[in-house]
């Protein structure tokens, strides 16, 4: 069997998870999310965050938690600003727009939005009543191509937004990986204040399944738990999700699973940089997206599964490779010896 670097999702759950779930599993309890480890859960989270204010609810998939929040939180009339690069742009099957609500692409270089990247946009939809209304600004961090945001650069941003009423929503797929970065100095507590709602990403860190939707903004929290048993997210067997929340934060689990996946990955960073190779964009988390030769590339790939992710020229291609929570030593050992015994 390969070796495979195609995503953070690969394997099933941390065995903690596992266990966790495999002990509660005999318990009654109620449903809905109203059970005694969802309720656990989001109290713990919410100390974490030192946000008493905070609603937090858990929703399956980061598809569903995006599209929940946007279709909720917007008017029929309003639109979401977007790098060209986002998720929601790019990788969810037009899930936004089939809510009625179009994305306004920007390009960016780094996956990232500035607040001089988005004016041009407000500049262009002045024509009232004739335009979709810009309102909600759409980041993930990390991002598509593996940044992440500073925390200079997260406060700039929020308080653009605030000055220009507009939401903050951050996809938090890979937060973990984002948080413990070794360049990051956002702290996880700071994001209850710079955001109007951002989500906990599960799936790519360890769990089975799930996501948090951390609502921050007073204003959105009336009736979203209508929203979410209205597109079908709301689980009746709520606690194989508080469960798996209450397990990743009641010590750091969360944190150290998405700081693995980045050791693992500037690891094989690191060796490509002393060989010389250059990379799409200058990652710090568990994305990388080295630039190697057609040749190399067809090597390496009867052996570990990958992406090509962009065709450079004839000869050469950018891949990605992600390393996750479960990612060994052994993997990316491998992954380095096949490449220096082709270099």
């Amino acid at each position: 069997m390969k070796i495979s670097f195609k995503n953070d999702y690969s394997e099933g759950a941390h065995p903690a998870i596992l266990q966790a779930l495999v002990n509660y599993n005999d318990d009654q309890q109620a449903g809905y999310g109203e059970d005694m480890y969802s309720l656990k859960a989001k109290e713990l989270i919410k100390k974490k965050l030192k946000s008493d204010q905070s609603d937090i609810y858990f929703v399956s998939g980061g598809t569903q938690a995006n599209l929940i929040v946007i279709s909720s939180i917007l008017k029929p009339y309003q639109a979401v600003i977007s790098a060209t690069s986002g998720h929601i742009l790019n990788n969810e099957t037009g899930a936004i727009e089939a809510t009625g609500h179009k994305i306004l692409g920007i390009e960016t270089a780094d996956g990232k939005l500035r607040p001089s990247d988005i004016i041009p946009v407000l500049e262009n939809h002045r024509n009232i009543p004739h335009q979709v209304m810009p309102k909600l600004v759409y980041i993930s961090n990390s991002t598509e191509l593996g940044t992440i945001y500073q925390k200079k650069e997260l406060e700039e941003l929020s308080q653009f937004c605030k000055e220009n009423n507009l939401y903050l929503f951050m996809d938090g797929a890979r937060l973990a990986q984002a948080l413990t970065s070794e360049i990051n100095d956002l702290n996880f507590e700071q994001l209850a204040d710079l955001t109007d709602v951002f989500y906990i990403g599960g799936t790519k860190n360890g769990a089975l399944l799930g996501e948090g939707i951390v609502i921050n903004n007073p204003e959105l929290q009336q009736d979203f738990a209508f929203n979410i048993k209205q597109k079908g997210a709301l689980l009746a067997k709520g606690r194989l999700l508080g469960i798996q929340f209450l397990e990743l934060f009641k010590d750091n689990l969360y944190f150290e699973s998405g700081h693995n996946a980045n050791i693992q990955a500037m690891k094989i960073k690191n060796f490509m940089t002393e060989k010389g190779i250059q990379f799409l964009s200058d990652t710090s988390t568990n994305q990388i997206f080295p630039i190697l030769e057609n040749s190399v590339i067809e090597k390496l790939l009867e052996n570990f599964e990958f992406y090509v992710w962009q065709k450079l020229d004839e000869t050469q291609s950018a891949i990605r490779l992600i390393t996750s929570w479960n990612t060994k030593d052994y993997a990316t050992d491998k992954f380095l010896e096949k490449l220096n015994e082709i270099l």
